[in-house]
């Protein structure tokens, strides 16, 4: 029985770029290994990413390099497939069931499958062919090469693993731009210590979008206030991965030692990043009630105590005065 699943299959991208010339993502598996890098018709170029720009209606013509580093041949499946953003921010590619609808879809090759003889690499052509209705901004794919074998499961069956790799590919079409990020569904819990000097701890969640059309990095930090904008704490600037058109990530931030002031605020500062300009940065709060319990306790027993000694004296009987007759 052949199992088909995705949990077998196996996804390398060109994450690490390099300062001179790219690195090829290679694949090992089991005797097979191949690399696969932006390329020309005479060989590599040195990219770290194929990346174009192009006008709604053109049509380009590109290469991946696929070097068999194996003692025998090797046949690869290799087509065009659409990027997405991972909820974790990463960058990742359909899966190989998955029908391209964006720029995987305008990828176009000549074969379906490629022979690639032991050592060797080639250099295979393909071509972008963008829709006259294209949107403008940035569409993000890549080009696949893959290689299913057979091999046994834990549990004794014949699985299928699609081993893959790919090189990226993002292409910008001309027109309107709009780089926008957004701060959605801050949430926020505050937690008292048991030993009331060490304050508490406050969990701050919140999810960046990108609700422009030009992928976009950036930096989060959240800061903390107490009444009349009293500054309790801050984080430092927090890393915010590259998110594709329409990706988002939820960020989380821990801070402790926040002094419970009754209420509360988590303003939420993020600034986009983009290389071609700066980018205003956006902001977002919310708040959270946090009552200083341990010192309320301590007002309400001495109130208590007050309380108390102010009654006794009032029940204490007043001394009798003494008739004295002369």
């Amino acid at each position: 029985m052949i199992v088909r699943g995705a949990l077998a299959a196996v996804l390398l991208l060109l994450l690490v770029p390099a300062p001179a010339q790219a690195a090829p993502v290679i694949q090992k598996e089991e005797g097979v290994r191949w690399s696969v890098q932006p390329s020309t018709a005479k060989g590599p170029d040195g990219r770290d990413y194929i990346t174009r720009r192009a006008t709604p209606g053109e049509r380009l013509t590109d290469y991946v390099g696929i070097t068999n580093l194996t003692t025998k041949p090797l046949t690869f499946k290799v087509y065009g497939t659409d990027a997405y953003t991972t909820e974790d921010g990463s960058f990742a590619l359909l899966a190989a069931a998955r029908k391209p609808t964006d720029v995987g879809s305008w990828i176009g090759l000549a074969a379906t499958r490629y022979t690639v003889p032991a050592n060797t690499r080639l250099d295979v052509p393909f071509s972008v062919t963008v829709p006259a209705n294209a949107t403008p901004g940035d569409h993000a794919g890549g080009v696949v090469t893959s290689i299913a074998q057979e091999t046994i499961g834990a549990n004794g069956q014949k699985v299928l693993v699609d081993q893959r790799v790919a090189a990226r590919v993002y292409l910008t079409v001309a027109g309107a731009v709009a780089p926008r990020l957004t701060i959605d569904n801050v949430r926020m819990e505050y937690h008292q210590s048991a030993n009331p000097a060490d304050g508490g701890s406050m969990t701050v969640r919140y999810l960046v979008r990108n609700a422009g059309n030009l992928r976009l990095s950036g930096t989060g930090s959240v800061k903390v206030t107490g009444p009349f904008g009293w500054k309790l704490a801050q984080t430092g600037a927090m890393d915010i991965p590259e998110l594709l058109p329409g990706g988002s990530i939820t960020i989380t931030e821990k801070i402790t030692g926040v002094q419970p002031t009754v209420r509360l605020a988590a303003n939420v500062d993020v600034q986009p990043v983009y290389f071609a300009e700066k980018l205003p940065a956006v902001a977002r709060a919310t708040n959270v009630w946090a009552w200083p319990w341990a010192l309320i306790a301590v007002i309400g027993a001495a109130l208590l105590y007050v309380a108390f000694r102010f009654a006794r004296r009032r029940r204490k009987p007043t001394p009798l005065a003494k008739d004295v007759t002369p």
